[in-house]
């Protein structure tokens, strides 16, 4: 049956350049099509298809693929053929995994849809889809996404609607052409600070997530657009903290005393570290207090500061302030802060 409509779909014989065969039931791919190797675009969504043919590796001027809503489980390794696919559509398969190899010849690849699948996890090789513009990954069961995905420095958009994410990485902050992200609907609790290194990014919807807070630097972005209804964003209502003496580790107080001397560019003491590589990896933890500025390690206070947000942002309904977070290095400091940085825990 495929073969048939095939020849139908061809009457240009080996000059065709698109083929459409969509909603017709087949549940296979017609292995004709190695004769077409002039093919530029290739419609098969709603069918019955599982299997992707070895004969489409020979489509090297194929430019957009739609395999939508069929029975695919996997993105297949056929694709790594397709030097010259720009556009690729999977959405509404059963894809739960990428087969070896899927990713290896896509390096042209600039739109990839795979909406309404079974994917829990994405693979590295993500990173090899080099002049990817546009990911859309809505609907899935994705807990979290790889460092690797970070590494598409072409990436404009990346949609994760409607997903199970627990967190980003840090590295997000690599995306520097981002301009459109989508995380509605996952159970998001914490922004990476990466996220404020962002300056291209225009649109930012986390609707539907466990935000509490936002990192600090949140309200330097370029947004045009902010949406984050259904998050617990913290309200404005001071929470006093217990009095306590501050009691340092002596680990702590060498730290803090070796960070802030640094900052001061104390030249014996660059000198001296350079031989400690343990001693390094220690400070490069450090943190800055929202307070005195001075540098610190482990003990610390989380805190919130309420602004409110740019005039040129387009945000949701009744948010009027933004709640970004602030470290504090100690009770004393804590003690002299101002009006607008509130307490919410000890860690």
């Amino acid at each position: 049956m495929a073969e048939r409509l095939l020849i139908r779909a061809t009457k240009g014989g080996k000059t065709t350049k698109i083929v459409t065969l969509n909603g017709k039931k087949i549940t296979k791919m017609p292995s004709g099509l190695e004769k077409l190797p002039g093919l530029n675009m290739l419609d098969l969504k709603n069918n019955l298809i599982s299997k992707v043919c070895p004969e489409i590796s020979n489509l090297t001027q194929l430019t957009a693929l739609n395999l939508g809503n069929n029975h695919l489980e996997e993105v297949p390794e056929e694709l790594k053929y397709l030097k010259s696919l720009k556009k690729l559509h999977l959405f509404g398969n059963r894809i739960h995994r990428f087969a070896p190899g899927a990713c290896d010849g896509l390096e042209n690849l600039i739109l990839f849809n795979l909406n309404n699948n079974l994917l829990m996890c994405l693979p590295p090789e993500i990173s090899r889809l080099k002049n990817l513009t546009h990911l859309s990954i809505n609907y899935n069961q994705l807990t979290s996404i790889p460092r690797e995905l970070s590494f598409l420095e072409n990436l404009s958009e990346l949609h994760l609607n409607y997903n199970q994410l627990i967190c980003l990485p840090e590295e997000i902050k690599f995306l520097q052409n981002l301009q459109k992200l989508l995380l509605i609907r996952n159970n998001i609790k914490i922004l990476p600070e990466g996220l404020c290194a962002l300056l291209n990014l225009r649109v930012l919807d986390i609707a539907g997530n466990i935000v509490q807070i936002l990192p600090p630097g949140f309200q330097t972005l370029k947004l045009r657009e902010f949406y984050c209804e259904g998050n617990p964003l913290l309200l404005r209502h001071p929470v006093k903290a217990v009095q306590q003496e501050d009691v340092w580790s002596l680990q702590e107080i060498t730290s803090r005393f070796i960070m802030n001397h640094l900052g001061e560019k104390k030249g014996f003491l660059m000198q001296a570290i350079e031989c400690y590589p343990q001693i390094r990896n220690i400070i490069s933890q450090k943190k800055e207090c929202a307070i005195c500025g001075k540098f610190f390690l482990t003990i610390w206070l989380e805190c919130v500061q309420f602004v409110p947000p740019p005039k040129k942002w387009k945000i949701s309904r009744n948010l009027q302030l933004i709640p970004l977070r602030k470290l504090v290095c100690s009770y004393k400091c804590f003690n002299q802060h101002d009006s607008n940085l509130f307490g919410i825990a000890q860690v």
